[in-house]
């Protein structure tokens, strides 16, 4: 097969990804997330439970797949940031596009994060997720401090603290019912964790 016909296929398959899921979230925000099973979202799709689990493999996947770019962005956010800005301040710009993803389309990111915080297994799945992102965070990191990076414990503890600041600002942008600006918090959960002298 020529490469035109494998692009195709991959924007078919992307586009009816995206149709599945956005007719589960509306099942899910109604009904609730253990409310709804797979074969009500592959009847409501018109499709067989085993054409659905070609899709998906699972319910949680549907609702975090909207995440599946993100560890992508951020790495290359990451990248770009000017090579003599100290650690923590370029991982705070690497989460930029995590901030304008759940911006972009007001109330859709807010509601989206509110179904996962009501769902523990939603919840964990996105911090396994997340947790997946951190080695190439860290890689960058090291890239960026070459040729003498700081201690490989350094790195990581850097990361997943940054991660965290993200997670805490979603949190209270969440229980605050969306109404504060999401970069501002997270703006404010790294700076409570600053370098002395910053």
């Amino acid at each position: 097969m020529d490469a035109t016909g494998t692009i195709t296929r991959s924007i078919g398959r992307t586009a009816v990804r995206e149709e599945l899921a956005r007719g589960a979230f509306v099942q899910f925000c109604r009904d609730g997330f253990d409310g709804v099973t797979l074969d009500d979202l592959a009847a409501a799709a018109g499709v067989s439970r085993s054409t659905f689990l070609r899709y998906f493999g699972s319910k949680e996947e549907v609702v975090l797949s909207t995440f599946d770019p993100l560890g992508d962005a951020l790495v290359d956010a990451l990248r770009a940031r000017p090579a003599g800005e100290d650690d923590w301040a370029a991982l705070r710009r690497a989460l930029d596009p995590a901030v304008r993803q759940l911006t972009r389309e007001p109330g859709e990111g807010f509601v989206l994060l509110r179904l996962v915080g009501r769902t523990p297994a939603l919840c964990a799945r996105l911090r396994e997720k997340q947790a997946g992102w951190r080695p190439r965070l860290v890689q960058v990191l090291s890239e960026r401090a070459a040729p003498a990076p700081p201690s490989s414990v350094v790195l990581h503890a850097r990361v997943a603290a940054a991660m965290e600041c993200l997670m805490t600002a979603l949190e209270h942008w969440v229980a605050a019912e969306g109404r504060p600006e999401l970069g501002g918090l997270v703006d404010e959960a790294f700076g409570a964790l600053a370098p002395a002298g910053r």
